[in-house]
C-alpha cells in the first residue's frame, strides 16, 4: 500500500472516529439536559457532506434509551 493511500486511510479513520466520539458525547448531554422526555426511542439523523467531492450521505436509526 502506498504511503499517500495508507496517510489517507488514517485520515478519514481519525475522522470518522472523532464523528462517533463527538456524536455520542452530543446524545448523551442532549438526554441529560432535556426537561421532559417522551418514551424511550428516539429518531435519528445523521447527515455526511464531502465539500469538493459532491457527496451527501445519510444515515437514519432508532437509539433507544435504557434505564
Amino acid at each position: 500500500m502506498s504511503d499517500d493511500i495508507s496517510d489517507f486511510n488514517m485520515s478519514m479513520r481519525r475522522f470518522l472516529k472523532e464523528v462517533g466520539v463527538t456524536s455520542q458525547q452530543a446524545i448523551e448531554d442532549g438526554l441529560r439536559n432535556a426537561d421532559d422526555i417522551e418514551g424511550r426511542r428516539f429518531r435519528a439523523r445523521m447527515v455526511l457532506t464531502v465539500e469538493g467531492l459532491d457527496i451527501e450521505h445519510e444515515v437514519t436509526g432508532i437509539i433507544e434509551r435504557q434505564d
